[in-house]
């Protein structure tokens, strides 16, 4: 495998057939090189940069279809804010929100994740035809673990201390990079054991974490992406953004996105988490072709 990142391999694995993967024995398998883009689909009232505006099903697909055409591997529909003090939507309104858009877009060939913390959405979710389970809450429950294995379904394990209505308060660790790392592989290799196909690793970045511990975390990115494991990153938007550079409206975070997002794919990131997927794209693809060995760089997140 090359040292470069635009040329790092990265796979993940279904046990059912998904938009664009190959048949192996281990499963159907969607292979990309480099860093692609996950496009944030938030089908929202309060999400806490675009909430409210891809509320009803026409904006949701139109949204959708827009981050597909400019270049992103996965979308990811959110039906809860999981934003710092959010309270928790009930289950059936969740599903009420993400079904309809997940089974639209499914019709379409999209690739499609679904971004809940809650087992019996995520079930829901996978009848309507998402393929990945992304879970802030890192699939802690039992419940949640059964559901993407009984489906085949891939997930990404995501750290957070806490719960997303306290997990700001007061967030302390006594080695940030050696916990989070820690329990990100010890619970990859949990999952993987109880029969989910494929795992992504997410360090978490501000959930339940001051600016120190994302800063140290993201400094040592090079730790987590030399594992067996791919990882995400997912800095879009968030609060040290405005904090470094002075940009108080979340919706105005985009260049300092740019920048993290950068680092951590320089870092062998396999993925990152988006809400401005064109720019993301684009500044990907120049900065592969600065960091290549030479030869012709495509779009890293098309399946190789």
């Amino acid at each position: 495998m090359s040292d470069l990142w635009p040329e790092r391999p990265h796979r993940l694995t279904f046990g059912f057939p998904v938009p664009g993967g190959v048949r192996t024995p281990d499963g159907w398998e969607i292979t990309w090189r480099g860093c692609a883009v996950m496009g944030i689909l938030n089908v929202t009232p309060d999400s806490f940069s675009d909430g409210g505006r891809h509320a009803g099903l026409e904006a949701a697909l139109a949204h959708a279809r827009a981050m597909r055409d400019a270049g992103a591997l996965v979308i990811d529909v959110g039906g809860e804010s999981t934003r710092p003090g959010a309270a928790p939507v009930p289950a059936d309104a969740e599903i009420d929100r993400i079904r309809p858009v997940l089974r639209a877009l499914a019709d379409e060939g999209l690739l499609l994740s679904v971004d809940t913390l809650k087992p019996e959405v995520a079930r829901a979710a996978l009848e309507a035809g998402a393929h990945l389970v992304n879970d802030v809450s890192g699939l802690r429950d039992l419940e949640m673990v059964a559901a993407c294995a009984e489906a085949g379904a891939a997930a990404c394990v995501m750290h957070m201390q806490g719960e997303p209505r306290t997990m700001q308060h007061a967030p302390h660790y006594d080695d940030v990079v050696a916990e989070v790392h820690g329990y990100l592989r010890a619970q990859a290799e949990r999952v993987r054991a109880a029969g989910v196909p494929s795992v992504l690793l997410d360090p978490g970045l501000g959930f339940g974490k001051t600016v120190e511990h994302n800063l140290a975390l993201l400094r040592a990115l090079p730790d987590l992406t030399g594992g067996e494991w791919p990882v995400l990153v997912g800095a879009s938007r968030k609060g040290m953004i405005g904090r470094f550079a002075d940009v108080p409206v979340a919706s105005e975070r985009d260049p300092g996105s740019l920048a993290l997002h950068l680092h951590a794919a320089r870092c062998g990131g396999a993925m990152v988490r988006v809400h401005a997927v064109a720019e993301h794209v684009q500044a990907l693809r120049v900065q592969a072709a600065l960091d290549t060995s030479g030869q012709e760089t495509g779009p890293l997140q098309s399946p190789a």
